[in-house]
């Protein structure tokens, strides 16, 4: 009766699980999550029943990681955080916004600092959780937040927290203390803040000399060599299928002598596979396939003339009956097709399309993985008899929370689609070609061809990033086989390239090199794509809403590196000239308050708002726009914070010189002096009047430029 009282007094409350409850209650598991679900009294728990996306992984929760003498209160304590809710009032205390359940990356995050305080507790002789101090609770908290930064300690103190708020929601608590900070305030338990970027903005953004050729050969392989390895796996898995439906029969035994024997006696090269058992032998299932013996035919054969060590000293390649179409630099990038070879270019394919849809479009990783075969149908042509752009339809999982402030594992779809420029079209349906129709377009099933491991979902993101360092060396190993050594990726100066640098790296070269050059233009063969700035414009349109923040973020830092420049050079004694230098010099002297601070794009928006303020280098131009809408000249939208710097314009009144722009314009009309004398006279003439054109830039800043202290007065 007292059970049944307290219940209904207080929802909050859960009653106690036995031996055989779920470990996820049935009202937490969405209607198409089918996996299984682990009982109470198991010693590792699956977060399976929580997990509706595609791209995470199906996370564990092992309890012998906890010490046998806290294992049952800490058991029960866990399968309240799963299942249980925080109380509201604990929630608005702490002014934790929309604070519901979190995601099951969050709650094993938070179960792992538990168990590890558990077992902090155990080497302090402590059995029961009630035993546990203040002074324990002080101790615990200096020792995990040493070397942390000041918002990751402030988590995990309120993971912590949450181990005594989830006790009082439990009908047999087990009467752990308060923490001394819920009490105390947070502030004197948390490290100085740093000031330093957190989140994606501590990911260095790949070096150009890295992006530029692995781009080009990822879209390459989509492009040019796509046809010639999907003809090539289809094949090699109709060889496959008659080898599996091929009974031993007499003229099989004597199909595979009459093909191997020659070779043998020849001392040609025998058909190779690697075998992760038995290292380089015999390509059994190849030669099979063009014998029309059976697979132990082929297996006896072998034995019997041990060919086994004759392979590895001999081993050749398998060629297929598949017509070569992709060339490179003219010529066919393969003599044949070989069946060995294709599964290995199938996985180097998929991952070059996904490089191409991740970098060209700005997603997130999770929301690659999501997509399927059919989100980017193509358009129906508008009544004009335009093409509209392709639109691509996907969801987003950040911060996608239900009305309670329930996280939603299964994200959302995202109310305004990606526009896909023809490589991520191109990209979507070669991929769409290796799995079935509304399957995931990264599915692990369909994708982990070479190992033949199946896992929950679309390949993870650990996964994927292997496949990409892969990826580069058979880039690297190609383009020397092909004779293109300068298309080689190089190793790029902050490690490996994980995914999330492709979303840095595209805002960075966007923000920060007028028109997007080094991100959007890929020049070889027949493709020749140059978006120009204005299309570049539209990555930060509001039909790019996920990536718009990202752009601002490093738009502003572009602005905040300018303004330092421009202040190191005012104060080294350079001169400057143009209609809006003193504007430019204040905008500059305003850095100081910003330093440290635009690491978020709420904080790069407000900076960017600062109309008239905000500086950007335009290199091309050799000048700085001081920007100011109404004042500009390069026609920007409505509400723009930022130039159109590919339309700038002479005259405007937004544009300042240093003495270190008009230096480059004479360095760069020397060059193109230099130039016009070794190309025909049409364009020698073209070069010269160009060049005459920067040397009347710089003469006019020779003629106008001021020092700082006069411009600004």
């Amino acid at each position: 009766m007292t059970t049944a009282l307290t219940l209904e007094a207080d929802p909050y409350i859960l009653p106690l699980p036995g031996p055989e409850s779920p470990v996820v209650l049935d009202w937490w598991i969405s209607a198409g999550n089918a996996h299984p679900n682990s009982r109470y009294s198991d010693d590792v728990w699956s977060m399976g029943p929580l997990i509706d996306n595609p791209g995470d992984s199906i996370h564990k929760i092992n309890l012998r990681r906890c010490p046998a003498s806290l294992r049952s209160e800490l058991r029960l304590l866990i399968w309240i955080l799963i299942n249980g809710e925080l109380r509201p009032t604990y929630v608005q205390e702490r002014g934790f916004q929309n604070r519901g359940r979190d995601g099951v990356t969050n709650m094993r995050d938070n179960i792992l600092q538990w168990l590890k305080f558990a077992r902090w507790l155990d080497r302090q002789e402590v059995s029961r959780l009630s035993d546990c101090t203040v002074e324990h609770w002080k101790a615990y908290a200096a020792k995990c937040t040493s070397g942390c930064s000041r918002d990751h300690a402030q988590t995990i103190l309120r993971w912590l927290s949450d181990l005594w708020a989830f006790d009082q929601l439990s009908l047999s608590p087990c009467g752990i203390t308060q923490p001394p900070w819920e009490s105390e305030g947070i502030d004197d338990y948390l490290p100085a803040a740093t000031g330093k970027a957190g989140g994606e903005n501590k990911t260095e953004p790949l070096d150009p000399t890295v992006i530029g050729p692995l781009l080009t050969w990822s879209i390459r392989l989509v492009e040019d060599f796509s046809d010639d390895i999907l003809a090539a796996w289809n094949e090699r898995r109709r060889m496959n299928a008659r080898v599996k439906a091929t009974p031993s029969t007499r003229g099989g035994l004597a199909a595979v002598k009459n093909y191997l024997q020659p070779l043998l006696d020849s001392g040609a090269l025998l058909p190779a596979t690697v075998s992760r058992k038995h290292g380089i032998t015999l390509a059994h299932h190849y030669v099979a396939a063009v014998t029309g013996a059976s697979w132990n035919q082929v297996h006896d054969f072998a034995f019997r003339q041990g060919l086994r060590a004759l392979v590895a000293r001999r081993p050749g390649p398998s060629p297929m009956q598949v017509p070569v179409t992709g060339r490179i630099e003219g010529r066919p990038w393969r003599e044949f097709m070989d069946y060995e070879e294709t599964p290995i270019l199938v996985r180097h394919l998929a991952t070059a399309a996904a490089i191409v849809i991740l970098y060209l479009t700005g997603m997130r990783p999770q929301e690659a993985q999501s997509l399927r075969s059919g989100c980017c149908p193509d358009p129906e042509p508008n009544e004009d008899g335009s093409i509209p752009r392709h639109l691509i339809r996907a969801h987003h999982y950040k911060n996608v929370r239900d009305s309670d402030g329930h996280h939603i594992s299964a994200g959302e779809e995202r109310a305004v689609p990606w526009v896909a420029i023809t490589p991520v079209v191109n990209a979507i349906r070669v991929l769409e070609r290796l799995v079935p129709k509304g399957e995931l377009l990264f599915s692990s099933t369909h994708h982990d061809i070479v190992g033949q491991r199946k896992h929950h979902g679309a390949l993870k993101r650990a996964s994927l990033g292997r496949r990409v360092e892969n990826l580069v060396s058979w880039i690297n190993q190609e383009a020397t086989a092909q004779g293109v050594p300068a298309q080689t990726v190089p190793e790029d100066p902050h490690g490996n390239l994980g995914l999330s640098r492709l979303r840095r790296t595209l805002a960075w070269h966007i923000a920060r090199r007028p028109g997007g050059l080094v991100a959007l233009a890929i020049q070889y063969g027949h493709m020749r794509t140059a978006l120009d700035a204005r299309t570049s414009t539209g990555y930060g349109s509001r039909e790019r809403r996920g990536f718009h923040g990202e752009l601002d973020v490093e738009t502003a830092l572009a602005a905040a590196q300018t303004a330092a420049r421009l202040r190191d050079a005012a104060a080294a004694g350079e001169k400057i000239s143009g209609p809006a230098a003193r504007r430019a010099l204040i905008g500059a002297a305003s850095i100081p308050g910003f330093e440290g601070a635009l690491t978020t794009p709420k904080a790069a928006a407000k900076f960017l708002a600062r109309d008239g303020l905000v500086l950007f280098d335009n290199p091309d131009a050799f000048l700085i726009c001081a920007f100011k809408r109404d004042t500009a000249l390069c026609d920007p939208d409505p509400g723009a914070t930022a130039p159109n710097q590919f339309a700038c314009q002479l005259g405007c009144g937004n544009a300042i010189r240093t003495d270190s722009h008009a230096q480059a314009a004479r360095e760069r009309a020397d060059r193109l002096d230099a130039k016009a004398a070794l190309v025909p006279q049409p364009l020698g003439d073209r070069f010269r009047r160009t060049a005459g054109r920067f040397r009347a830039l710089a003469d006019a800043h020779d003629a106008a430029g001021q020092p700082a202290e006069e411009a600004i007065a």
